[in-house]
């Protein structure tokens, strides 16, 4: 055989480097062959190793240790609906005719030295600890996991049955309890199948630019975009976070994944086919990428509160996340996991005091220049609300605040509909490198738009079910999140 010159090998590890936009069946290909560690190249066994050490050198294929000591368990269950119930996520019910992918509850146990976290993500738009609290609790004394060791995420979509009330309408009942059982379920399944062998952690920040971008643009009249034309944006009044970090678990003796997260802030609205229940663009690619490397996948909503996709179909968007995932897959690295570590603890705010007749104002000003003829009945759903609200104003209230901690990995789980600017706020201040966050997490108290975001006005500040919580809310949640995962960083270092 003939021996593979340098020019041959510089060409195969820039092969290996090279993006492959859109081409999701070599993509697999190539992952798997850098992911598995496997060499084509035609050589004795003798140069074969030399000429494969150079090659993993610049590919950087990775690598653990003989004992990571970590364990995985993965599962999914099928969340069942129909076309009589409820759809959220508009201002007035919604109904749907048929499903495209599947609605579901994603559970992944990671356990390393007698200390388990539970992670599941629910195709819903939201939920609060109404109806978290209890499943929580319920999979304590179950599974002997502790509840701030567990972290329940919705995914946002806005194409399943109604899991709250929420502007015109309520919760559908039967859906709700199916999803609290589903929960259990998925976090029982996934306990019970934890792997034997041990698991490599692997790890990459990937990029997805293009799926989402800032939503609340300002207009030409000095108002905050929502719906209606596009044709009068002046400025974006906030950042876009374009980062897609991926969360690989591989059983080690086994070469086999177990488990994959991502995560990404934009959100989660559009279906393939128009009326249709969907776990929209996510979850029909964390579908697709499970049907195609194996495993469980499962994404995790970022913070999305001030972000949307304006431009690409579902078709295009689910195309993209998919590749960008992909993309991420085939630069991971193994990191040491030394330890699992969570922390829960309760957080106080207050419903915000309002002005009716200014809020009035708000609602009515926008409603009527952009919304057209269902302008009239956003308005008046807006003031059913507030009428609610009104008696309320200045009740103090509890929600639930936590990170959690793999290796050095950090997860800060908030949950409201968190604006971008103070999810990027948490990443820049937080003591971990790597640090993301979970929205919609533990329970729903609405929107946290920053102060300025307040000041500015807009949909996600006007005063109703979906934004009640007074202005610095957001701003001191950062702070106390921060403030726990400087504790959790202490407790390593002592």
């Amino acid at each position: 055989m003939a021996l593979m010159s340098t020019c041959d090998i510089s060409k195969a590890a820039e092969d290996c480097r090279t993006p492959r936009r859109y081409r999701a069946q070599q993509k697999r290909s190539n992952f798997r062959q850098v992911f598995e560690c496997g060499s084509p190249l035609p050589l004795s066994v003798t140069l074969r190793m030399w000429v494969l050490f150079i090659y993993l050198l610049v590919c950087g294929c990775p690598r653990v240790s003989a004992s990571s000591g970590l364990h995985v368990g993965a599962a999914a269950v099928d969340l069942e609906a129909d076309d009589s119930m409820i759809i959220a996520g508009g201002i007035t019910a919604g109904k749907a005719a048929g499903q495209e992918g599947k609605l579901r509850v994603v559970a992944i146990v990671l356990e390393k030295a007698q200390t388990k976290l539970a992670i599941a993500a629910c195709d819903i738009l939201m939920i609060t600890r109404e109806h978290l609290d209890p499943v929580i609790k319920e999979i304590e004394h179950s599974m002997n996991i502790p509840a701030a060791n567990i972290l329940i995420n919705c995914t946002h979509t806005h194409h399943a049955p109604s899991t709250m009330v929420l502007h015109g309408y309520g919760l559908d009942p039967i859906f709700t309890k199916r999803v609290q059982q589903a929960i259990v379920k998925a976090v029982q399944q996934a306990n019970a199948n934890i792997s034997t062998n041990d698991c490599a952690f692997l790890f990459h920040v990937g990029q997805e630019e293009t799926v989402g971008q800032n939503s609340r643009q300002l207009l030409d009249d000095g108002q905050i975009y929502w719906i209606g034309p596009r044709t009068n944006f002046v400025r974006a009044t906030g950042p876009f976070d374009p980062e897609l970090p991926v969360f690989a678990f591989r059983d080690e003796p086994a070469n086999k994944i177990r488990a994959v997260i991502f995560n990404h802030s934009t959100h989660t609205i559009g279906t393939h086919s128009p009326g249709k229940r969907s776990p929209s663009f996510y979850g029909l690619a964390a579908q697709e990428l499970e049907n195609e490397l194996g495993g469980i996948a499962c994404y995790l909503e970022g913070a999305s509160g001030s972000t949307h996709n304006l431009s690409l179909d579902c078709d295009e968007a689910t195309r993209r996340i998919k590749t960008a995932v992909l993309d991420a897959l085939e630069s991971v690295q193994a990191r040491p996991v030394t330890r699992l570590k969570a922390l829960k603890r309760p957080f106080k705010f207050k419903v915000r005091n309002f002005d009716e007749k200014s809020e009035d104002e708000a609602v009515s000003r926008y409603c009527r220049k952009y919304a057209g003829a269902y302008g009239a009945t956003v308005i008046n759903v807006f003031r059913d609300m507030r009428e609610h609200l009104a008696p309320q104003r200045g009740q103090e209230r509890e929600t639930w605040l936590q990170v959690l901690l793999i290796g050095d990995v950090a997860i800060a789980a908030v949950p409201g509909e968190f604006f971008t600017q103070l999810g990027l706020d948490i990443k820049n201040r937080s003591p971990f490198r790597y640090t993301y966050i979970a929205e919609l997490a533990n329970d729903w108290i609405g929107y946290l738009p920053n102060r300025e975001a307040h000041k500015l006005g807009g949909y996600q500040v006007w005063t109703g079910y979906h934004s009640y919580a007074e202005p610095g809310t957001g701003e001191r949640i950062v702070d106390e999140i921060v403030q726990m995962l400087l504790e959790v960083r202490r407790e390593r270092l002592e």
